[in-house]
């Protein structure tokens, strides 16, 4: 089986690892080669002309911390050119559980309604329903960390995290490895046009992650502050859950962030 991947960054290199693993040729692309990569720029349709064909495609590629114009060419520019050119081979698209902007704590499943409030959170849909119309599969990650990435944890252990005014945000992460070994499972699954959230089983408020570390690390709680208006994600609060993909077969290896915080830290 051969898989075209579509951009080879922190998240793609994990996929490329588990796919191989498995016994997959893998194809991969970045914006400008290299690395045993193919240069495309998956917005450009004459780009993606020159793509091998393959059983499976994933498109993991970043927006380059870009705004709406980024988002317009990576990711609904990009998808459509995929599908265009590739007529019939499953496309996976990795989206964002950001695209919920419920405020209120509550579990979000698949159902719930998805209505973003920023427009690169509108262009992710337009990129997923692209994606669905073709009989493709949407992911939709959690914030990922792993191995020398932790925000959460790179603040904490530094003494620079913050507790949000009363600590009862809900955090939702997804380990890299985790969301690789996810997607790898929706590929050889057979399920065709669906949405998956890819998240842990264990949705943390901020305060309980904390009081946790402090647990884990000997260091004191950090104190409170006001929220960050400012996050890239938006600023929201709910449970994300994935129960829908665990029904399928799924189990991450790390259910919740603190399995594997120890792990992390040594490579921070």
């Amino acid at each position: 089986m051969k898989l075209l991947l579509i951009g080879q960054g922190y998240l793609g290199q994990a996929i490329t690892r588990v796919f191989r693993e498995n016994g997959w040729e893998v194809i991969a692309t970045s914006l400008s080669g290299g690395n045993e990569t193919l240069a495309c720029d998956i917005g450009n349709p004459d780009d993606v002309a020159k793509l091998p064909v393959a059983d499976f495609i994933v498109h993991c590629a970043a927006s380059g911390r870009g705004g709406a114009d980024a988002y317009q060419h990576v990711y609904v520019d990009g998808c459509h050119n995929l599908v265009e050119q590739f007529p019939g081979v499953p496309l996976l698209f990795t989206s964002s559980t950001s695209v919920y902007s419920q405020t209120d704590g509550s579990i979000v499943t698949e159902e719930s309604p998805a209505i973003p409030e920023r427009e690169t959170g509108n262009l992710l849909l337009a990129a997923e329903n692209i994606t669905l119309a073709a009989n493709g599969i949407v992911a939709r990650l959690a914030g990922i960390y792993g191995p020398e990435r932790s925000v959460i944890l790179k603040k904490f252990l530094s003494g620079e995290a913050v507790i949000e005014e009363d600590g009862q945000r809900f955090l939702n992460q997804i380990h890299r490895d985790d969301a690789a070994r996810a997607i790898l499972h929706l590929a050889t699954s057979g399920i065709r046009g669906e949405v998956f959230n890819v998240s842990d089983s264990t949705p943390l408020t901020q305060r309980k992650c904390y009081e946790s570390l402090c647990r884990i690390f000997p260091r004191p709680l950090p104190p409170s502050g006001p929220r960050d208006l400012n996050r890239k994600r938006g600023w929201t609060h709910k449970q994300v859950s994935n129960a829908k993909l665990r029904a399928t077969g799924w189990q991450p290896e790390f259910p919740s962030y603190l399995n594997a915080a120890e792990g992390i830290a040594r490579t921070l």
